[in-house]
Parts: C-alpha cells; sequence; structure tokens
C-alpha cells in the first residue's frame, strides 16, 4: 500500500511540487529569522563571554545590561577582596573613547581596560592572532580585534605597531585578537586600567566592574550573596551577567517582534497553504481512496497512507528549506554578519514546527477519507 499512496501523492506534479514549495519556503524562514534573531541575541553578551577567567561580576546594584555602566568608587574592589571565598577580585575599565588613525580615520571604541598587574579579563591566548597579551605592559599599548583592525586598515596585512589618538595620547598597537562581535559594532580596544583612564580623561569615578575569581570549595551562588551583604554591590555570576543582557534587550527592544512576525507569518503560511493543498489533493483522490475501501482497506491504514504522504512531504520540503538557510548563511558571510550563524537549536525547533503543519494538514484530510463511502465509487 506503501507504493500506492505514494503514487498518489506524486500523480499530480503541480500540487505535489506546490506542497513541497511551502514547506520548503516555511522552513528556510523560520530556521533563517531564527538562527539571525539568536545570534543578534549572542552579541549583546559578546565582551562578557570573551572573559572567561572572572566568575562573578561586581557592579553598581541599579546596573541592568552590561553597555549600562555607572561607575563605581575605586575602594570597591579592596572591599570585594576582602569578602570571605574571594580568590581575587580585580578592576575592569569598560566604556567608550574615540580612536583616530593616522590617516585620520576615526571611529567610537569599546574600551576596555584591564588591571595593570594580572590583566585580569584578558582574552584567552588561543584567539591572538598576532602578538601577545603580555605585551600590553609595554607603554602605550593596546589590542585590537580582528574587525576593528579591518575599519580602520581596509585592505592592508595585519601588522602590529600602528598607531592611533585617544584624547591626545598615543596608543600603539601591540596584538590582534578575534574578539566575538559586539551587538553594536564598534571596534574593541584592550589596553592596561591606567591606559584606559589616559585615554578616557579622569572623571571622580572610573571603576566600571569588578571581576571576582571565587576561591574552591565555595559556590558562585553563594560568594554572590556574601559580597552584596558586605558590599552592598549587585554581585551575579558570567552566565547570568549575560542572560540579564540577553533579557533587557528582550524586553526594552523591538528586535523579537520583528523577528516573531515573521516567524510566525511564515509558520501561518506553511499550514495555510500546505493544509489548503493537501486537502484539495485528497478531494481529488476520493474515488481511489474509495475504491481501496470497497476493496477492504481499513480506516487505519488509510490513515496510515496520508500520514506516510504527508510525512513524505514534510522531509523533502525540511530538507531543502535546511539547504536553502544553510547555503544563505554561507553566502551572507560578511565581517558585519560574524557569529550569525545557522543554530543546530533553530534547526530542531523548525522541525518540530513542520512536524506540526504535517500534522495539520493530514488532519484536514484524514476525517474526509474516514467519513467517505466505499459505494461512490460505483455511482455514475
Amino acid at each position: 500500500m506503501n507504493w500506492v499512496a505514494l503514487r498518489m501523492l506524486t500523480g499530480d506534479r503541480a500540487k505535489y511540487l506546490a506542497l513541497i514549495f511551502a514547506i520548503s519556503f516555511s522552513s528556510f524562514l523560520i530556521t533563517q529569522q531564527a538562527s539571525i534573531f539568536a545570534g543578534i541575541m549572542n552579541r549583546t553578551r559578546s565582551q562578557i563571554l570573551d572573559i572567561t577567567d572572572a566568575d562573578i561580576w561586581v557592579m553598581d546594584p541599579a546596573t541592568q545590561y552590561a553597555d549600562e555602566v555607572y561607575a563605581l568608587k575605586d575602594t570597591s574592589v579592596e572591599r570585594v577582596r576582602s569578602v570571605p571565598g574571594v580568590q581575587w577580585a580585580e578592576p575592569l575599565y569598560k566604556g567608550r573613547a574615540t580612536a583616530k588613525a593616522a590617516d585620520g580615520k576615526f571611529r567610537a571604541v569599546v574600551l576596555l581596560g584591564l588591571d595593570d598587574a594580572s590583566l585580569a579579563g584578558a582574552p584567552e591566548p588561543r584567539k591572538m592572532l598576532l602578538g601577545s597579551i603580555e605585551n600590553l605592559r609595554e607603554p602605550d599599548a593596546v589590542v585590537i580585534d580582528l574587525i576593528g583592525y579591518h575599519f580602520f586598515f581596509p585592505g592592508q596585512r595585519l601588522q602590529l605597531g600602528k598607531t592611533f589618538e585617544m584624547n591626545d595620547h598615543r596608543a600603539r598597537v601591540v596584538g590582534i585578537v578575534d574578539a566575538s562581535p559586539p551587538f553594536q559594532t564598534f571596534p574593541i580596544f584592550y589596553t592596561r586600567y591606567s591606559q584606559a583612564l589616559n585615554y578616557v580623561g579622569r572623571e571622580r569615578k572610573l571603576l566600571s566592574f569588578v571581576l571576582v575569581k571565587k576561591a574552591e570549595g565555595v559556590s558562585a551562588a553563594e560568594l554572590d550573596r556574601r559580597i552584596q551583604a558586605v558590599t552592598g554591590l549587585k554581585a551575579v555570576s558570567s552566565y547570568e551577567f549575560g542572560w540579564m543582557t540577553i533579557r533587557y534587550y528582550l524586553k526594552n527592544t523591538g528586535i523579537p517582534i520583528n523577528f516573531g512576525l515573521t516567524i510566525g507569518i511564515a509558520l501561518i503560511v506553511g499550514t495555510v497553504v500546505a493544509g489548503q493543498t493537501f486537502y484539495l489533493f485528497t478531494l481529488e483522490n476520493l474515488k481511489q481512496f474509495g475504491a481501496l475501501k470497497a476493496m477492504g482497506t481499513t480506516n487505519l491504514r488509510l490513515m496510515r497512507m496520508i500520514l506516510l504522504q504527508a510525512l513524505v512531504v514534510g522531509s523533502v520540503g525540511y530538507a531543502i528549506g535546511m539547504g536553502l538557510s544553510a547555503a544563505f548563511f554561507v553566502v551572507a558571510r560578511t565581517d558585519a554578519t560574524r557569529g550569525i550563524v545557522m543554530s543546530w537549536q533553530a534547526m530542531v525547533g523548525t522541525g518540530v514546527l513542520v512536524l506540526f503543519i504535517i500534522v495539520v494538514a493530514s488532519l484536514l484530510s484524514i476525517r474526509k477519507v474516514l467519513v467517505l463511502e466505499p459505494a461512490m465509487v460505483f455511482r455514475g
């Protein structure tokens, strides 16, 4: 009976291809939009993800996300260090500065100031493309991210020693790092904490965060509570701080609505078009189903035939949609879209939605077949 069901399915090529197109288009659009949305949201916590040596971030209690910084007093570092369970605590400056290259090109940059002695918060060594993070100990030294280098020096090979002017101070590139792409496409500069303060100008308070490494045997949640109780500051794990940032953008921007509408439209189009086309296909084959009933085929067997047809259409359409989505991310890969890739979570989620579409399409057809009278095939 399986080959009969497949023969019926492909008998009308136009309707068969329309079904495939509806599923392919829906699965492509859902996967593409969901992957882009996830990639953009992940970018909001890029600087948090790049700092892997700290377990806990300490900040002002009113802080809502990573890009909203209210400066702390310098004494906050010592207060955090005094908390039992803290292995080490180091200052981190995070803010904006303006960098001007020798040819006059300038741009706002994300400036990260690392502790002068320990360089806590530096990117992992494996991400360094040229130079070493230890080179930051040299005078006027900065490490620039790869995309920032391409912006300031387009078409030039990677080379150390390039210079910038920042707040009337000289900055010299001593390293190039493959940093995670930020939400806002600003170049990223790493330097020493004391040097960062020179680049942005002196203010009464400039300490952005305190990075904390917990001692062995102490949980991050327990240390968070201790730090908050002793200092009155907010202390959260790196993981939670990342999700705080994502939740802020989900709640306070229109990004989720825009992507949600596109995904919803793709789901509705796929369900309606596939359901209607599959229903019309069943109506045109009612005589064949009636003949099979007249020969003794049970309702259960007919249901299996219809579900097999729907499963074949769904599998072929899903496979084509995933192929188109993968091709899109390959073709659209640029510096601006770096880090936005087709995720396996989006593929799995799309697979579940495609299964929902074909089940709905099948249910519309199954009822018509179940109430079918076999005698109709002998009329007229």
